[in-house]
């Protein structure tokens, strides 16, 4: 096992190396001054080619070659696998495209901040078209090394085996029967009545509240912390998991439960597999599971009545200067179950979150595989959101295709894992049901049965498996959008 052993630890060197880029972006995001922002890039960038380099030396194929032929246990082949499979991803891409990249990504990060709060489309612009452009070039080297189309050849960067034509189906079949459950919900939520309330919820309140509800989660503050960035997001390393909100002050909910997904996001970093630690294969196994865990903690945990029940006297207490009915769980479970079509994904309800995504993938599809430019943006994005949310987004840039962070550094691939992610998320509650009394465990507020289901299911295996065969393993199929289906008709009809 010489040679593989020369693997996992060049591949630790790496993990390190990863681990201070994860917590500089964390700090640029979160805490870096905005002067900061040019060194910072430039670091950063220099940063992303060593790790490049690092993943891409030339000794590492002679060692996957001679170590397939070691005497390596199972678990040692799928570890010998995800090494394979990372060396392919990062060969392809040359070291001046990666460093370019890295810093075209950053700058337009940097300024996109600013210019999205001025709806300043033409100065995005000005970074944007470099992002695409180096996306685009990466998009047609993969592809052509992996046969896949450039969009499918970025896309298995974040779903490993998922195509755009298993997407063009499973989103085909979506959109068939979600418009219509979406106008039956609405209709019947006319009937009901909402106490809502324009007072001020301080973001010092939020915050607190948004602590005790993490703990609440069994989030492990010695390796993580909550802090605020303009888009929400979970960072850092399974060791040091870094995780955001944004606070409204006119608006408690989306905060909080933006820390609920955030914080599935966190639990699934600080439950892999220790012992493959700083090894691909210790690592995720895709975004589309990873946003299971995220949207398992806020849409199938964390919207249910039991988990609300528990949650309305905990925001009583830490809005004691605000109107109490607003926090009465059967009027909390109203607000967290509202359907209403809005323009930003990240605020939107559980129906026609589906929406936001398949919009997004179908623009990022056509523009990675050359059939828009990016100038076509806008136009497409007003179009779709007319077409998909009855909503129009024309010349409002920064609630219509400026909104969301992962395009401004390159993240083209990315948005259909959140659809995905709900789909199986659905799906691991209903198998959980079948041998964890789920309703129980959440009312107690000892959560801890919920949490040992998905930490042997999913947590543990880390990248061991194929997403299909932890799917399989843990549900007894592959993925079956039916459950989605099923979960929201009963939840919401």
């Amino acid at each position: 096992m010489e040679n593989y052993n020369k693997l996992v630890e060049h591949y630790k060197t790496i993990a390190n190396f990863g681990h201070l880029s994860a917590i500089c972006g964390w700090d640029a995001a979160a805490m870096m001054p905005s002067g900061g922002n040019q060194a910072r890039s430039e670091a950063m960038a220099q940063l992303s080619l060593h790790i490049h380099q690092l993943s891409t030396a030339p000794h590492l194929s002679e060692l996957m070659s001679i170590a397939q032929d070691e005497n390596l246990s199972s678990n040692e082949h799928a570890s010998l696998r995800e090494m394979k499979r990372q060396w392919q991803l990062s060969t392809v891409v040359p070291e001046d495209l990666v460093k370019a990249k890295s810093l075209a990504g950053s700058k337009c990060e940097h300024a996109w901040r600013t210019q999205r709060g001025n709806n300043d489309w033409s100065g995005f612009c000005k970074n944007f078209e470099e992002v695409v452009n180096l996306s685009q070039q990466e998009a047609q080297i993969r592809g052509e090394v992996s046969g896949l189309t450039p969009y499918d050849a970025m896309l298995d960067i974040y779903e490993p085996g998922v195509n755009s034509a298993q997407l063009d189906t499973i989103f085909g079949d979506l959109t068939s029967w979600l418009p219509e459950l979406t106008q039956q919900v609405q209709e019947k939520q006319k009937q009901e009545f909402v106490k809502t309330s324009d007072e001020c919820y301080s973001t010092s309140a939020q915050n607190a509240l948004g602590l005790e509800v993490m703990a609440l989660l069994n989030f492990d503050f010695n390796h993580g912390r909550l802090d605020i960035s303009s888009h929400p997001f979970c960072g850092g390393v399974p060791e040091d998991v870094r995780i955001t909100t944004r606070y409204d002050e006119q608006d408690f909910v989306q905060s909080l439960m933006g820390i609920v997904h955030e914080t599935g996001h966190a639990r699934y970093e600080q439950g892999l597999p220790q012992q493959w630690a700083g090894s691909p294969v210790g690592q995720a196994r895709s975004m589309g599971i990873h946003e299971s865990q995220s949207l398992f903690f806020e849409m199938q945990l964390g919207r249910s009545d039991a988990f609300i029940a528990n949650l309305a006297p905990l925001a009583s207490q830490h809005f004691q200067d605000n109107d109490p009915s607003v926090f009465e769980a059967n009027n909390l479970k109203k607000i967290y179950t509202r359907v209403q079509p809005g323009y930003i994904r990240v605020d939107a309800d559980e129906l026609t979150y589906p929406a936001h995504v398949i919009l997004r993938y179908e623009i990022e599809r056509d523009l990675m595989n050359g059939k828009i430019s990016y100038k076509d943006i806008p136009e497409l994005w007003d179009n779709k959101m007319q077409q998909y949310l009855g909503l129009s987004t024309k010349d409002n840039y920064k609630d219509g295709c400026m909104q969301d962070i992962h395009w401004t550094d390159g993240a083209f691939g990315y948005f259909p894992s959140y659809t995905l992610g709900a789909m199986y998320a659905a799906q691991f509650m209903a198998a959980m049901k079948k041998s964890v009394d789920v309703e129980s465990a959440i009312r107690s507020g000892e959560l801890s049965p919920i949490f040992t289901w998905l930490s042997d299911n999913v947590w543990c295996k880390g990248s061991l498996l194929t997403t299909d065969e932890l799917v399989k393993q843990a549900t007894g199929e592959t993925l079956n959008a039916q459950h989605f289906q099923s979960h929201l008709r009963s939840r919401y009809l």
